[in-house]
């Protein structure tokens, strides 16, 4: 079977717009929506070319070969926006999004009293960030990991919206807080004002406008969201969905995203239980099992369009992606730390175990006998 080359997608600079799709189950356990808005990549895209995807006979879109780690935050945010602009164009408009986080390349040792922000704006600085997973490692926590998730949403957002490519002009982009209700739970709605929605108030993170704050508070005031308009809940915990559920049904086609939820991407046996029917799965989910949550978000029609999350594995850093239209893809850090090795692919999700035989297969030591030359360099 003959397929053709796909040019990188985080290499692709002319501005992608798409037009209405025919509607298609695009997500399975659910009926997609068909995204009839257009969405479009930033006119200001790094990338210098973008070409179709290739399909094979079962009409299964082939992009593994393609498919690379990005090595930059650019990089990171083209491929994304890349991803949830042909999710969108394939009728997936409420969308799961994982990615890792930009952070200051002289701040990744644990025990630092202070650690710097990462610079996103300055695009000299940003290519020196580097990509981390959301683990133990940040010294701040949840709200730390929000300093660096807001900057990124706002990028993919600017990335995204057709007034970036037809006039040049970002989007007015809002913040909201008052989604999260302790005020340090590190979780954010950010939506784009293109449209008639535009003279509403800015300042919707304190409160005012129905924001209330505790259990008691007022309901959260949601935006209304235009023609062309996008939002995305940044870090949204359990607690989040009556929030993500109450803008999902009154804001029709538009693109709304859920970016580094809180709960896992795999299970623990709190979890496992709470999938399960009747008094013993709604037990567990009461404590804490995401079992309910994940249905009302399948209701909902939320897919998963992109995963990039990673992990130590035989002492080196690993990384797992995947598009909603790939498989699951490895890739190992080689040891000068600037390039990374694809070890393997797997059509489900890669366990820790399958990571290390992948591992083993590649020849790959540990890097403690890599470093003293016990094992060859990787």
């Amino acid at each position: 079977m003959k397929v053709t080359t796909i040019h990188m997608l985080c290499c692709a600079s002319a501005t992608l717009a798409f037009s209405p799709p025919a509607r298609q189950k695009a997500c399975i356990g659910g009926n997609n929506r068909r995204a009839e808005g257009a969405l479009f990549l930033s006119a200001d895209s790094i990338a210098t070319e973008a070409t179709s995807t290739p399909v094979d006979e079962t009409g299964n879109t082939i992009i593994n070969d393609a498919l690379q780690m990005p090595l930059s935050y650019s990089e990171m945010i083209q491929q994304v926006s890349a991803c949830m602009s042909d999710a969108y164009e394939k009728g997936m408009s409420r969308q799961i999004i994982r990615i890792l986080l930009p952070r200051d390349a002289s701040s990744g040792q644990l025990g630092e009293y202070f650690e710097a922000e990462a610079q996103t704006a300055d695009r000299a600085k940003s290519q020196e960030m580097k990509l981390v997973p959301n683990d133990e490692s940040w010294q701040g926590g949840i709200m730390q990991l929000y300093r660096a998730a807001s900057p990124t949403t706002k990028d993919l957002l600017r990335q995204l919206s057709p007034t970036t490519a037809t006039t040049g002009v970002p989007p007015k982009i809002i913040e909201d807080r008052s989604v999260d209700e302790s005020g340090v739970d590190g979780v954010g709605l950010f939506y784009t004002q293109t449209g008639s929605n535009s003279d509403e108030s800015e300042e919707r993170d304190n409160g005012e406008n129905g924001g209330g704050f505790g259990f008691f508070g007022e309901s959260i005031s949601l935006p209304t969201l235009a023609e062309n308009d996008m939002c995305a809940f940044v870090q949204p915990t359990q607690e989040t969905v009556d929030s993500i559920d109450n803008l999902s049904v009154k804001s029709g086609l538009s693109l709304i995203a859920l970016i580094n939820p809180q709960w896992r991407n795999v299970d623990d046996a709190l979890d496992s239980a709470s999938k399960s029917d009747g008094v013993f799965g709604a037990f567990a989910s009461f404590l804490g099992g995401k079992g309910s949550v994940l249905r009302r978000l399948d209701e909902l029609e939320y897919c998963p369009t992109f995963t990039l999350e990673g992990y130590v594995c035989r002492g080196g850093n690993v990384r797992l992606i995947k598009r909603f239209d790939s498989d699951w893809i490895v890739f190992a850090e080689n040891d000068s730390g600037d390039k990374y090795a694809r070890v393997g692919t797997k059509k489900d999700r890669p366990t820790y175990q399958d990571v290390e035989k992948m591992l083993d297969d590649n020849g790959v030591g540990y890097k403690y006998a890599r470093d003293l030359g016990m094992a060859p360099k990787l």
